[in-house]
């Protein structure tokens, strides 16, 4: 795992995630999920485009995608980031739309 944030190891895929997003430029479409894993809040931000592709195309019976899609959709989003528990200081380390694209694109390497 590469990082935006010095320190940041192995160890930590299996820290508690809050994902913020803000889907546009309304404040009411600031919302967050929370995954108990680094991988599955990955897997949520995954989860997030295919729920959107699905909503603006609902005849496709399936969705295939490449990395590059993802990450157009991530850059369109107006505000996205994950924020990793850290135990040392007891807080949430934030990381940004690059860093979260980085481990989403080495997150679906290891799945294959």
């Amino acid at each position: 795992f590469g990082s935006s944030h010095p320190g940041f190891e192995m160890a930590e895929i299996s820290r508690h995630t809050i994902v913020l997003i803000q889907f546009d430029q309304a404040k009411e479409s600031r919302t967050y999920v929370d995954y108990e894993t680094v991988p599955d809040a990955l897997d949520g931000v995954c989860h997030l485009f295919e729920q959107s592709v699905k909503a603006s195309k609902p005849h496709l019976a399936s969705i295939v995608y490449t990395p590059s899609d993802l990450f157009a959709y991530i850059d369109e989003l107006d505000d996205l980031c994950c924020l990793v528990y850290n135990p040392p200081s007891n807080s949430y380390i934030p990381h940004n739309k690059e860093w979260i694209k980085e481990q989403v694109l080495q997150h679906l390497i290891k799945k294959k």
